[in-house]
């Protein structure tokens, strides 16, 4: 019997998804694309649905906007099983959002206390009499 030649071979869909087939192997290993198995004589290859170009496509546009492979995995199903409206996915995004402000709240605090321990040790090294003040070293971010 011939094979499906509207699946795709793992190398195939690389190129028509511009990634690479490693990219296209962790997506499969967790889920976020359909395969199915087909064995050719001794050897065992992987094929994949067309939609995975779309899929591929998707995955990268979600991570790059901050979503984990997990939290796609998850909306992407429900999205192609046609159960994710547009409530939910506006609820998702918001929640993303939010997370990524406080990330960037985070990160300007640790930009401060970089600053803040880059004059001490400037003026450290300035003046060798200049003691070090031990509270500016031990600020952390607050929870």
């Amino acid at each position: 019997m011939a094979p499906d030649t509207s699946f795709l071979l793992i190398g195939k869909l690389a190129i028509k998804a511009n990634t690479t087939k490693d990219t296209v192997r962790h997506y499969d290993e967790l889920g976020l694309l359909k395969s199915r198995k087909r064995q050719a004589g001794s050897r065992l290859y992987t094929e994949f649905h067309p939609e995975c170009i779309e899929r591929i496509e998707l995955i990268k546009s979600a991570q790059a906007i901050g979503f984990t492979l997990t939290e796609i995995r998850d909306s992407l199903n429900d999205y192609y099983d046609g159960q994710l409206d547009i409530d939910l996915q506006l609820t998702l995004t918001q929640q993303k959002l939010a997370q990524v402000k406080k990330q960037q709240a985070n990160i300007n605090v640790m930009i401060e206390l970089l600053s803040e321990r880059i004059e001490v040790l400037e003026r450290m090294k300035a003046d060798s009499d200049y003691e070090l003040d031990i509270e500016v070293c031990k600020k952390t971010i607050p929870e």
